[in-house]
C-alpha cells in the first residue's frame, strides 16, 4: 500500500495503525520475534493520541525506527528483526502445505464415515447379531486409520512451528489462514442448523406416528449425509485453521477464538429454542418441516447480517468476491438443493384427508390367492359398481399441494355420489415430471393417495401410466412395485394389488375375479400394464407386449374352462390402443361399423389420440377369444369418447388432471368418471358422470 493510499483512505484507527505496521514491516521477513514486535508496535500506536489523525501519526512514527522505539525496542532488536536468517520462500512452504492439506482432508471424511459406523454400532448392538460385529468392526478400522493419520499431520506439523518466512510467504499464510477461519466460524453455525433440522424432522416424523422405530432409523441412516458433509467441513476447517496457526502468529487469534465460542453457543441456543418449540406445539403445526425450514432461514438471515457487520472486526478482507466462484458455488446449490427438495416426499395433502369420512358401500368379501396373486370379489348384491378413475396426476409437492387438493376433491365428489363397490385407477396417478408439479418424488402421491382411499374404506385398484415411473422419478419401477406392495391388501385392506405377479412385459399385470353369493364367476378383469415409452426418442410410447397378451389369453382360456362356457371380462389399462384410432376415423366417416355412445375426443395440443406407432395384437386376440367386451383407458386428457367396434366397447375415461397439462385446471368439461354397473347375469351398462354434473 503506498502512503498516498494511506493517507487519503479513511478508515478506521485501528485499522489505520495495522497498514502504516503492514506498510514498513513488507521487507522484513516473518519470525516470532517480529510478529511480537507487531504486536506491541500495534497496542503503543493505537494507544497513541496521534492515531486518530493520518498526518500526525505518518509524521512521528514515519520509520520502522520510530515505531519500535514507541514500543520499547532498542536499535539492536529491530536490526534482528531485519537480519535474523534466512528466510524460507513461498514454494517450499505451499509444497509442505499441499501434503498437510491432503492430510487434513483425509483425516475429516474418515471422522465423517466413523459417524455413520458409530451410528450402525448404536442401532445394531442391541441385538448383538453379524450386522453388530461388523459396525464395531468397521468402527475399530476407521479409528485407527484416524489416528494413523492424525499422527502423520502432527509429526509434519511439529517441524514447521514458528519458522522464518519471507514477507510474500507471511502474507500469503496470513490470507489462508483468514479465509479458513471465516470457514471454520460459518462451518460451526452450519452444522448446528443441519444437525437440528435433521433430528427435528425425523423425530416429529415419528412422534406423529408417521413411522415407526425401523423406519425412523432407515429414514436417519439414508439422510444422515446432510449431517456428515457439515461435521466433515467443521473438521477440515478447524484442521487448516491450526495448520496455520502452528506457523505464523494470525493477527486477533484471541478476538476468532472468542467468535467461535459465541457463535457455537449461540447456535445451539437458538435450535435448542426451536427445537423445543416445535415438539410443544407438533400437535399443532401442520408441516413441522415447513417450521424447520423457515427457522433456518432466520438463523441464515442472522449469520448472514454477521458476517457482513461484527466479523469484519476480525478479519483481514471480510469478503472476497470472485465473480467465477460464486457463480459456480450458487448454479451448484440450486441444483443440489432444488433436485433435493424436488425428491424429498411431502405430504401437504394429508390434512384434507384426514377430515374425509367413510363412504358406504356393500360389504363383499375380498380374498386374495398367495400362489397366483389373484383377488377375488364376492358381490354382495345382484349389482356390482366399478368406477373408474384415470389421470389423476397427483405433484406430491408444496407447489402442487392447492391442485392435489382440488385432485381429490374431485375424486371424493365422484366417489361420495356413485358409492362404488370397487375403483380403478388407469394410471397416471402421480405426475413427478418436475416442470409442472416442480417434484421428481413419485412416491409421496401414491401414499397420499392410499390414505385417501383407506380413509374412505373403498376397494381400489390400479395399473400403471407412462408418468407413474417417469426416467427422472425418485423411484424406479421395481422399487415403486415395492411400495404399492406395502400399501396392499394385507396392510390397507382395501388396495388389491398383487403381491405375486406374472414374469411377463410391464409393471404389474392382473387378475381381479368377480364372483356371485353362489360361486358362479360374474365378471373378470383384467387390468394390463401398456407400458410407458420404447426409448426411441421423447414420447414415443409403448403398447401391450406380446408375452403379455399371450398371458391374457392364458387366463381367459383357464377361466373358461373353470366356469364351461366363454367368461365375460373388461380390460383396463392407460395407453389407447391403435383400434381407438381407428373406430373414430370411421366414426368422423360416418361408418356403420361403429356405434357412437357418449363423450368426445377433445385433443388437440397433440395428436386427437395419442397411441402407440407400434401395433399390440391385444385386441384382434380379445376379438378372437370373445371374452372383452369392454376397454378402458386414460392417457389423452381431453377425450372421453365411447365407441362400440366390432363388438368391443372402447371407452376413454374423464380425467380429473388439474396440474398436468397448461391451462386444464381451469377447464372443467372433461374432468369426471365412469361408473360401470355389473348384473349378476354378467351383463354391464357404463354411465359416464361429468363433475360438473353432480356439482350443480
Amino acid at each position: 500500500m503506498s502512503l498516498y493510499a494511506f493517507h487519503g483512505k479513511k478508515i478506521a484507527k485501528h485499522k489505520r495503525v495495522e497498514k502504516l505496521i503492514d506498510l514498513y514491516f513488507d521487507e522484513i521477513p516473518y519470525s516470532p520475534e517480529s510478529a511480537e514486535a507487531r504486536r506491541r508496535i500495534s497496542t503503543a500506536l493505537t494507544a497513541a493520541p496521534e492515531s486518530a489523525d493520518p498526518d500526525l501519526l505518518l509524521a512521528k512514527y514515519g520509520s520502522l525506527e520510530q515505531m519500535g522505539t514507541a514500543a520499547g525496542f532498542t536499535a539492536e532488536e529491530i536490526d534482528k528483526w531485519r537480519n535474523g536468517g534466512n528466510a524460507i520462500d513461498a514454494k517450499s512452504v505451499r509444497n509442505g502445505l499441499r501434503r498437510q492439506r491432503w492430510l487434513a482432508y483425509t483425516f475429516s471424511f474418515i471422522c465423517a464415515a466413523l459417524f455413520m459406523t458409530l451410528l450402525w454400532l448404536g442401532y445394531y448392538s442391541v441385538t448383538l447379531n453379524a450386522q453388530a460385529f461388523l459396525s464395531l468392526g468397521m468402527t475399530i478400522f476407521l479409528a485407527g486409520l484416524a489416528v494413523f493419520v492424525l499422527y502423520h499431520f502432527v509429526k509434519f506439523e511439529r517441524k514447521h512451528k514458528r519458522l522464518r518466512y519471507d514477507t510474500e510467504t507471511y502474507y500469503w499464510m496470513r490470507d489462508r489462514a483468514d479465509k479458513y477461519t471465516k470457514r471454520l466460524l460459518n462451518s460451526i453455525a452450519l452444522v448446528f442448523a443441519v444437525s437440528a433440522i435433521f433430528i427435528g424432522s425425523e423425530l416429529t416424523f415419528f412422534f406423529n406416528g408417521n413411522s415407526k422405530g425401523a423406519e425412523l432409523a432407515e429414514n436417519i441412516f439414508s439422510n444422515v449425509i446432510w449431517v456428515q458433509v457439515p461435521v466433515f467441513l467443521l473438521i477440515k476447517n478447524f484442521m487448516m485453521v491450526g495448520l496455520y496457526q502452528n506457523r505464523i502468529d494470525i493477527p486477533k487469534q484471541r478476538e476468532y477464538r472468542l467468535h467461535a465460542i459465541v457463535i457455537a453457543g449461540f447456535s445451539a441456543l437458538y435450535w435448542l429454542i426451536v427445537l423445543l418449540i416445535t415438539g410443544l406445539l407438533r400437535d399443532k403445526i401442520t408441516y413441522p418441516f415447513n417450521a424447520y425450514a423457515i427457522s433456518g432461514i432466520v438463523f441464515a438471515a442472522m449469520l448472514l447480517t454477521y458476517n457482513y457487520t461484527l466479523r469484519a472486526r476480525i478479519t483481514q478482507k471480510n469478503f472476497t468476491f470472485n465473480k467465477t466462484r460464486i457463480a459456480v458455488v450458487l448454479v451448484v446449490t440450486t441444483v443440489v438443493s432444488g433436485f433435493t427438495l424436488m425428491n424429498r416426499e411431502t405430504f401437504y395433502t394429508q390434512p384434507y384427508i384426514n377430515s374425509l369420512p367413510v363412504v358406504t358401500h356393500n360389504a363383499n368379501v375380498i380374498e386374495y390367492d398367495e400362489a397366483s396373486g389373484v383377488y377375488t370379489i364376492t358381490a354382495e348384491k345382484d349389482e356390482f359398481k366399478v368406477l373408474h378413475l384415470t389421470d389423476i396426476h397427483l405433484g406430491g409437492s408444496l407447489f402442487s399441494a392447492r391442485k392435489d387438493t382440488k385432485a381429490l376433491t374431485a375424486c371424493y365428489d365422484l366417489i361420495e355420489y356413485t358409492h362404488p363397490d370397487l375403483v380403478i385407477v388407469t394410471g397416471d396417478l402421480s405426475f413427478p415430471l418436475g416442470i409442472m408439479s416442480m417434484s421428481f418424488n413419485n412416491s409421496s402421491p401414491v401414499y397420499q393417495f392410499a390414505a385417501f382411499m383407506r380413509n374412505l374404506d373403498i376397494p381400489w385398484a390400479f395399473t400403471y401410466g407412462n408418468h407413474d415411473t417417469e426416467s427422472l422419478a425418485s423411484m424406479n419401477k421395481t422399487e415403486m412395485n415395492e411400495v404399492f406392495k406395502t400399501l396392499s391388501f394385507k396392510s390397507s385392506q382395501n388396495l388389491l394389488y398383487p403381491y405375486v405377479q406374472p414374469n411377463i412385459s410391464g409393471r404389474n399385470n392382473q387378475l381381479i375375479k368377480l364372483r356371485n353369493n353362489d360361486g358362479d364367476l360374474i365378471m373378470a378383469f383384467f387390468l394390463i400394464d401398456s407400458n410407458a415409452y420404447t426409448g426411441e426418442g421423447i414420447n414415443v410410447y409403448d403398447y401391450i407386449h406380446d408375452d403379455q397378451v399371450d398371458w391374457y389369453a392364458d387366463k381367459v382360456k383357464a377361466l373358461n374352462e373353470e366356469v364351461g362356457h366363454t367368461v365375460n371380462s373388461l380390460a383396463f389399462f392407460h395407453i389407447p390402443l391403435q383400434q381407438y384410432r381407428d373406430a373414430y376415423k370411421l366414426y368422423q366417416e360416418g361408418s356403420d361399423e361403429v356405434t357412437y355412445y357418449f363423450g368426445e375426443i377433445g385433443e388437440s395440443m397433440f395428436d386427437a389420440i395419442c397411441c402407440s406407432d407400434y401395433p399390440s395384437k391385444f385386441f384382434d386376440t380379445a376379438l378372437e377369444l370373445g371374452s372383452t367386451t369392454g376397454m378402458f383407458c386414460g392417457h389423452d386428457h381431453y377425450n372421453n369418447i365411447s365407441l362400440g367396434y366390432k363388438g368391443i366397447r372402447l371407452n376413454y375415461g374423464m380425467s380429473i388432471d388439474y396440474l398436468a397439462m397448461p391451462g386444464i385446471e381451469n377447464r372443467n368439461e372433461q374432468r369426471g368418471a365412469e361408473l360401470i354397473t355389473i348384473r349378476k347375469d354378467s351383463s354391464w351398462d357404463l354411465v359416464q358422470i361429468p363433475l360438473d354434473s353432480i356439482r350443480q
